[in-house]
């Protein structure tokens, strides 16, 4: 209790008599102290009912107010236990829904404009929360200031002016989890926008959450096939791990994490994919993709697209990082795709800006950093204990002119365990994907590779580093002697071989099969253009002949003797 003075102001359409007086008496000083007095003002509209006032809170005890306490109760029943079946739920609200009276912490708005409301009044609001505009809107408590508070809103803020109220509700912000969203499309705030059936919700949970504690972890130690050739071979992904994807703009970022979406198909992961700030346009492709090769099955989208708010772009990945949390509590392997986290940052800086902060350098705010730390940081494979799921993250990042020292990408790359880098000149030279493997790293390496996969693998990265020493040399070749032009040769087969059209990820006995081969130069009579030809025809007669074979590699394994069976079949193919 408090001896500060505090005055309550008590609305009603007649006065109260000395009864209730003393009622109201006993009830304010037992919550806010002996120093606490009461004044009666009329108001004609408060009808069946009365409205007491002290400081910011507010008791509302009138019928309209208890109808929307019912109608919360309600909404709140349905974040919990998906809330779709209408009428039983409706029943249930009612049977089980007895009146309180609550004090409603009521502010005002001061300011409101570009999707950013600024309150006074909500003292003891915290981060996070959920507030309620008076038009019935949301919006999210993002900037604590004394005697201010800064709020996103999710909607338009048509029916929000200076001086309208806004009213805690006490819970953070969250999303609707569940099976049911699995080949859906939906936007950052659990609601589908794909023209579908209401989705059922089996549970709500927070976006923020802490990430798993180091003694909640395991080693990653579980491959996660792309089904790409340069990126299994020599850049390896476990399950668990947070592998960055970079390059410039139209490099084919998004197509490798679109085709290892669809290379785990009947893999037993599920993929969560966020698209950030696209192009519905380029949406809708990607969805129709998946949709295609039968990916959509055990993929959800989250989507906010450039023409949503900032406020849903800003939150939209830490919405598909939650839907991945609740697939990985179930012992599930969950791939999550932040595509991308450029214009997230982007986003983040413009509500920044907009509720006042200090912009440092190119004019991003100071915790930046901690914006995506936040969230890449609940990418883990979880211990035995909490049911041994894994939330693989594949981060996209979007750099200008190939400057990878740009303060996101930096950021970004000392938060994740390696980097794809993706290269414009070689794109544009028709090697896709355009993996440059100098620049590129995984930090897992071997630890994610089947033993198949590292025996078959064997020297190719070195050689292809040295092909790339020697290709400046490739103008003067006829000044070259033989052996030189014979490994020039060679490693532009690798390069050729490395090529791999979109949307056609490679099993692991294929990929295995062909770098054997490749390895071995078991064609060095064919032009480095026609390699790729004689490789996926070796692979269709092991496949037809040597299925064994092919079952050993899917398993893991790879001997002696299975290489010198590849090697011969590769002499029987023209």
């Amino acid at each position: 209790m408090s001896d500060k003075r505090v005055t309550a102001v008590l609305y009603s359409e007649k006065e109260p008599d000395d009864v209730r007086r003393a009622r109201f008496g006993a009830f304010l000083r037992r919550k806010y102290g002996a120093g606490t007095s009461l004044e009666w003002r009329c108001d004609p509209e408060v009808r069946n009912g009365f409205k007491l006032v002290v400081g910011a809170d507010v008791y509302n005890w009138t019928t309209e107010a208890r109808l929307a306490q019912l109608k919360e109760e309600i909404y709140a029943a349905g974040e919990s236990e998906g809330g779709f079946d209408v009428i039983p739920l409706i029943k249930e609200s009612l049977e089980k829904w007895r009146p309180r009276v609550v004090a409603d912490q009521i502010g005002k708005i001061i300011s409101v404009g570009d999707g950013i409301a600024s309150v006074s009044g909500l003292d003891e609001a915290f981060y996070g929360e959920i507030v309620i505009f008076s038009d019935g809107s949301r919006g999210m408590v993002h900037d604590l200031t004394e005697g201010r508070l800064g709020c996103m809103m999710f909607g338009d803020d048509e029916g929000v002016y200076e001086g309208s109220e806004v009213r805690r509700t006490g819970r953070v912000a969250g999303v609707p989890c569940g099976y049911g969203f699995l080949g859906r499309v939906v936007d950052a705030l659990g609601a589908p926008i794909d023209g579908g059936i209401a989705i059922e919700a089996e549970e709500y949970r927070p976006v923020e959450q802490a990430a798993p504690a180091i003694i909640d972890r395991q080693p990653v130690n579980k491959p996660l096939e792309t089904g790409i050739l340069a990126i299994d071979s020599m850049l390896p992904i476990g399950r668990g791990q947070r592998e960055l994807i970079i390059g410039d703009r139209q490099t084919g970022k998004t197509s490798i994490a679109v085709d290892t979406i669809i290379n785990q198909k009947d893999k037993n992961v599920i993929c969560v994919y966020v698209a950030i700030g696209q192009k519905a346009s380029s949406v809708a492709s990607i969805v129709n993709t998946l949709r295609r090769t039968g990916a959509m099955e055990y993929t959800v989208v989250v989507s906010a697209t450039a023409a949503d708010p900032a406020p849903l772009q800003y939150l939209a990945p830490y919405a598909g990082c939650t839907l991945a949390e609740f697939f990985a509590a179930e012992g599930k392997d969950v791939l999550v795709v932040y595509d991308d986290l450029s214009k997230h940052a982007v986003a983040y800086r413009a509500l920044s800006l907009l509720l006042g902060r200090t912009p440092g350098r190119e004019a991003y705010p100071g915790d930046v950093f901690y914006l995506h730390s936040r969230l890449l940081e609940r990418s883990a494979h979880l211990s035995d204990a909490r049911g041994g799921g894994s939330i693989t993250a594949l981060p996209i990042v979007e750099t200008q002119a190939g400057d990878v020292a740009a303060y996101i990408p930096t950021n970004i790359i000392s938060i994740t365990d390696g980097q794809i880098f993706l290269e414009g000149e070689m794109f544009h030279a028709g090697q896709r994907p355009a993996v440059n493997i100098g620049l590129s790293v995984s930090r897992v390496g071997g630890d994610a590779q089947t033993k198949a996969m590292k025996k078959a693998v064997g020297t190719l990265r070195l050689d292809l580093a040295q092909y790339r020493e020697m290709e400046a040399f490739m103008q003067f070749s006829g000044d070259l002697d033989d052996a030189t032009r014979r490994r020039l040769k060679y490693g532009e087969g690798l390069m050729y071989m490395l090529r791999q059209p979109r949307n056609t990820p490679m099993s692991l006995h294929a990929q295995v099969i062909t770098l054997v081969a490749a390895l071995a130069d078991s064609f060095p009579e064919a032009e480095p253009q026609e390699l790729r030809g004689l490789l996926d025809k070796l692979v269709g007669i092991c496949e037809s002949e040597h299925a064994a074979l092919c079952s050993r590699i899917e398993g893991g394994e790879l001997t002696d003797d299975d290489k010198a069976a590849i090697i011969a079949a590769a002499a029987h193919v023209s």
